[in-house]
């Protein structure tokens, strides 16, 4: 059987998509863990995200310590050069 269909892609696992900030503090990115928790869009990732901060709220717990915003600029048009 001759199969066209392209190889499967392997996603990182959730310790290789681990970060360490400057202070040796583990933490994870939500855009890297989207598809690995089986989000194919964004928007209904962020509900999700949205609805565990006010859980973490809710359950006492300071959300700003557990969630911290990352926005990342997005580069719209061609940049011009000045030369």
């Amino acid at each position: 059987m001759n199969d066209k269909s392209p190889p499967a892609v392997r996603q990182k696992t959730f310790e290789e998509l681990k970060k360490v900030n400057q202070f040796q503090a583990e933490y994870w990115s939500a855009r890297d863990l989207q598809p690995l928790l089986g989000y194919s869009h964004w928007r209904n990732f962020e509900k999700a995200v949205n609805k565990a901060t006010i859980s973490c709220e809710q359950s006492g717990n300071k959300p700003d310590y557990h969630f911290a915003r990352a926005d990342k600029m997005i580069v719209l048009g061609k940049s011009l050069s000045h030369s």
